[in-house]
Parts: structure tokens; sequence; C-alpha cells
């Protein structure tokens, strides 16, 4: 089979098309013959070296696909040859075979092309996990994603609203803010001309953000302290403007917020399970309805995947940018 792994770290034209055996289904696996790739940030964190494999993971880029089932393993039983399905996996997503736990797997709904499964899982699964789980976020509350034209963002944006939050999200300029506007955000802060901690707490009359999803790190910090609620929990997930900072901690006591945060790669086969049962519960109806979906920036062939992590480096993608195998 074709697969994608990088040639050395650096930029989008280490990514080189190998010959690799088809991977054959442990017990509780499924083999699927994959049609479509999400492309997320920690591919291109592993493309350039910062962020390898877990032990026993494929050095095959990609996190997410969707496609069809064409085998199963000793003891795996619930879905059948021929089954349409999107999973999260610990890497080899980039190929035109993969194999994942079934418990990792979820069916596609029938309103969805594979394109935007194949968008869903890394997203869906991050955003449930550290949004609704570690956040606590309810409804009523004011919610605070940064990114908000990620893909990370844009789930972030449709299920918050989709489950009672009033949402505030931040991006970087005028079109991506009205982006955000389109999904949802009751309000879209441009971050490089607006300070978005006084811009939080003049749209919530001075109450702040109750939840918090950040990806940025670096002096957003601070700021996010700043511009929590009393009580406020702060999610991290990922240091784009890095991982050190120097930080006054009183904030913290002073409001009494939760500042936690979390991986969801290097989890076992049984704590993603738990994340997939929850969503199949709560968010796979909305999936259905139409209420929430992927939103696609592009699409590119497997034969053109530098190109597609140069779109991602680019940084002026509006959603997922996805892989057609």
């Amino acid at each position: 089979m074709r697969a994608v792994v990088a040639d050395g770290a650096g930029g989008p034209d280490v990514l080189t098309i190998v010959e690799r055996p088809v991977p054959q289904p442990k017990p509780g696996e499924i083999l699927v013959r994959v049609k479509a790739a999400g492309v997320n940030r920690p591919d291109v964190l592993q493309r350039q070296g910062g962020y390898p494999p877990p032990p026993g993971a494929p050095d095959i880029l990609g996190l997410e696909i969707a496609g069809e089932v064409v085998a199963a393993g000793p003891n795996a039983s619930r879905f059948q040859p021929g089954a349409s399905v999107m999973a999260l996996v610990a890497g080899g997503g980039y190929a035109e075979y993969a194999v994942v736990h079934e418990t990792n797997a979820l069916p596609v709904p029938p309103s969805l092309s594979m394109e935007e499964a194949g968008a869903i899982p890394e997203t869906y699964f991050t955003v449930w996990t550290n949004v609704f789980e570690r956040g606590r976020l309810l409804p009523g509350e004011t919610f605070l994603v940064h990114g908000g034209t990620s893909g990370i963002g844009t789930t972030a944006i449709q299920l918050a609203k989709a489950f009672g939050s009033t949402v505030i999200a931040t991006a970087g300029n005028r079109e991506k803010c009205d982006a955000c506007a389109k999904l949802g955000a009751d309000h879209a802060i441009n971050y490089r001309d607006t300070d978005f901690v006084a811009a939080v707490k003049e749209a919530t009359g001075g109450h702040g953000a109750d939840v918090i999803l950040d990806m940025v790190g670096g002096d957003y910090i601070p700021r996010n302290y700043e511009a929590a609620a009393q009580d406020g929990r702060i999610v991290q997930i990922a240091f784009l403007k890095g991982s050190k900072v120097e930080l006054d901690f009183r904030r913290l006591m002073l409001k009494r917020l939760t500042h936690t945060g979390s991986t969801l790669r290097a989890r076992s086969v049984t704590e993603k399970a738990a994340i997939a049962r929850a969503l199949e519960e709560k968010v796979w109806p909305l999936l259905a309805q139409g209420r929430c979906k992927p939103v696609i920036d592009s699409t590119f062939a497997l034969e053109d995947v530098a190109k597609a992590h140069a779109r991602m480096d680019g940084g002026e993608h509006i959603g997922k940018i996805v892989l057609r195998v």
C-alpha cells in the first residue's frame, strides 16, 4: 500500500510516499480501506520532528481516517466488512489501509461524505474531552475559544452553541471573524487589532469567560487568567506561542480558577473508547440532524500531501484540510 512518512525533519518537502505492507488487524481491531484522512497540527509537529509517534504506533503520519471496513481481527464484531466508519488512530492515517481498535471507530452518518467524515475524529474527540469533560462547559455559560477558524475552533463553536452556551471566538482577520460568526459565534474578536481581554469583558458585562479553550499558550496564559470569570476553567491543548511563560499565579487564586490541559494521541484505547461512546450518544444525533458539520477548507490527493501541509503552514485555512486517498 502507499503511505506517507517524513524523510527527516523539516518542511512539507520532507513528506514522502512509500510502499508499506498492508497492516493486519489484531484482536479487537478492524482493517479499514482509507478513503479520506484529516490533516492536523500534530501531523505538522511530527513532520518537524517535535512530536514522535507513541510506542507501538507506526511512523506513517495521520491521526484520523474515514473509509470502509474490509476485515476484522479476532473478537472484533461491531463492524462488518463493507461498513463505513471514521476513526481516531495513533498514527497510520495517511495510507491506503489502516488498523484501529473497533471501540475507537464510529459509524459514518449517512448525511456525511467520506471527506467530511475524515475531518471529524481528531477535532471532535479533542473538543468533547477538553471542553465538555475537563472544562465542564454548561448551557448558559460563556465559552471563549482561541483560533476560531482552525479545525478545533470551528468544531468547538458549533458544539458549544448546540449545547446552549454563549460563544466568543478569536481569529486573525475580518474574513475569519465573519466565518466564526456564520458558524454561530456570538462575538468574534480580531486579535490583531483588538485586545481580546477587554473585548471579552465588554461582551460579558464584566463577567468574563466561564470556559476558555487555548492552543496558543505563551503570553495568552496570563491574559486568559484576566479574561476568565470567577471559578473559570481554562483548558490548554497546545502551545503555538510556547509552553514557558513567567506568570503571576495570584489571579488563579483570587478568581478560584482551574487551569488544566490534556493530550489525546498517547491515551489508551480504553480512554479513547470512552470518548467515542460519549460522542456517539451526545454528538452523533447532532451530526445526523445537520446541527453541526465539519468545515472543509480544502481537499488534496494523497500524492499532494506536501501541498496540503503547505496550506496548513500558511495559516490561511478556515476549517479542516483533508487528504483523498
